[in-house]
C-alpha cells in the first residue's frame, strides 16, 4: 500500500495517479470512498473489476460544486435547493444526465441519471479542487462488504492501493440518496442525512420507491438485497449471545456478556452510533477466532439516523445466497 498525506504535494500526486487512470482511495465525512477518474472508461471499469462489483450497480460521481455538478446533470429547482442546503455534505442527488456528460456510461450503469455528489471533508474537497473532473467513488472496500470509515479498513479488502490518510471518517454511514425527477423526489437510500431533515427543507414527504425489483430502485447505489456484510454472520437479535459470540450493543444496558462487546453509544445517540457502526464491525468480525460464531447486534430506534443504520444492518444480516 502506498499511503498518501493530505498536504498539497501529496494530493497533487493522488491526482495525477488518478487523472492516468489509476485509483485512489481517499477520506470523506461518510467512508473512505475508492476514486477513478469518471471520464475514464478503463478507470472506471478497473474500479468494477478490483471490486467485484455488479455493473448494474451505478457509482456516484464525487464533484468539487453545484457549479461542477451542473456541467454534468441537470438539477431542477428542488434539486438545487437540496444542494444549497446539504452541499457540502453527505447528500447525494440522483438527476437526469446532461447531453453533453463527460462521465462513461459505465458509471452510470448505463441509465439516463448520474449520482453527484459534493463532500464535505476538507481532505476530499482539496482533492477534488486539484483534480478538476469527476471522480467515481464507491466504497473502497469489496462489493458487498463492510464499507471502511479508516486506512487500516481499506487495506483489508485492498492491500495494494494508494490511500489517502485522513484518519477516520466523521460521519460514518454513506451519504443519503434523493432522486429529483420532474416534480417528485424519491426517497433512494438512507443515509447521514435524516429523512425528516430533508423533508423539513423541501416542505412535503419523500415518495419510497414502489418495489426493489422495479428500475427506479436501480438508480441508486446500496440497495442490493444483502451489502455492508461481515465475514461471519451478523444477527439482529435480543437473544443470549453464546460464549463465543460478539455482541454490539447501544444504550448501556447491556453489562453481563463477558464475551466480546462494543457498546455503539453508551448514552444513546445516535450520531456516535452512526460514526461507530462499521468499525466495531471490522473489529467484531477480526476478532471472533470461530468460523460458526456470530455476531449479535441490539436492534437501534429507527428515528433519524436509526433508519439509515437499520438498513445497514438488515442487508448485512441478510443470508448470501438471497
Amino acid at each position: 500500500m502506498i499511503r498518501l498525506g493530505q498536504d498539497p504535494a501529496s494530493l497533487a500526486q493522488a491526482a495525477e495517479i488518478l487523472r492516468r487512470g489509476d485509483l485512489v482511495a481517499f477520506p470523506t465525512e461518510t467512508v473512505y470512498g475508492l476514486g477513478a477518474d469518471a471520464r475514464n472508461p478503463d478507470a472506471v471499469a478497473k474500479l468494477f473489476a478490483l471490486k467485484g462489483r455488479p455493473q448494474f450497480n451505478p457509482l456516484i460521481c464525487h464533484v468539487a460544486d453545484i457549479d461542477a455538478a451542473q456541467k454534468i446533470g441537470v438539477l431542477n429547482d428542488m434539486a438545487l435547493l437540496l444542494a444549497a442546503h446539504f452541499w457540502p455534505g453527505p447528500l447525494t442527488l440522483v438527476v437526469p444526465r446532461r447531453a453533453n456528460c463527460p462521465v462513461d456510461l459505465l458509471a452510470c450503469a448505463g441509465l439516463p441519471t448520474i449520482a453527484l455528489r459534493v463532500p464535505a471533508n476538507p481532505t476530499a474537497q482539496a482533492l477534488l479542487a486539484q483534480c478538476q473532473f469527476p471522480v467515481a467513488a464507491p466504497s473502497a472496500n469489496m462489493s458487498g462488504r463492510i464499507s471502511p470509515t479508516h486506512p487500516a479498513h481499506v487495506t483489508i479488502s485492498f492491500p495494494d492501493i494508494t490511500v489517502i490518510d485522513g484518519g477516520a471518517c466523521a460521519v460514518g454511514l454513506e451519504s443519503s440518496i434523493v432522486g429529483c425527477f420532474e416534480d417528485t423526489l424519491y426517497w433512494l437510500r438512507a443515509g447521514g442525512i435524516a429523512r425528516c431533515d430533508i423533508e423539513a427543507i423541501i416542505g412535503r414527504s419523500l415518495e419510497s420507491p414502489p418495489s426493489e425489483r422495479e428500475q427506479l430502485s436501480k438508480l441508486a447505489p446500496g440497495r442490493l438485497a444483502r451489502h455492508y456484510a461481515p465475514t461471519h454472520q451478523l444477527v439482529i437479535s435480543d437473544m443470549s449471545p453464546q460464549r463465543d459470540d460478539a455482541l454490539i450493543s447501544f444504550g448501556g444496558a447491556e453489562t453481563e456478556h463477558t464475551g466480546l462487546h462494543i457498546d455503539l453509544s453508551p448514552t444513546g445517540d445516535l450520531t456516535q452510533a452512526a460514526a461507530r457502526l462499521y468499525a466495531a464491525l471490522y473489529e467484531m468480525d477480526q476478532a471472533l477466532t470461530s468460523p460458526q460464531a456470530k455476531i449479535i447486534i441490539r436492534p437501534l430506534p429507527e428515528d433519524g439516523l436509526g433508519e439509515a443504520i437499520m438498513d445497514r444492518l438488515r442487508r448485512a444480516a441478510t443470508p448470501a445466497d438471497q
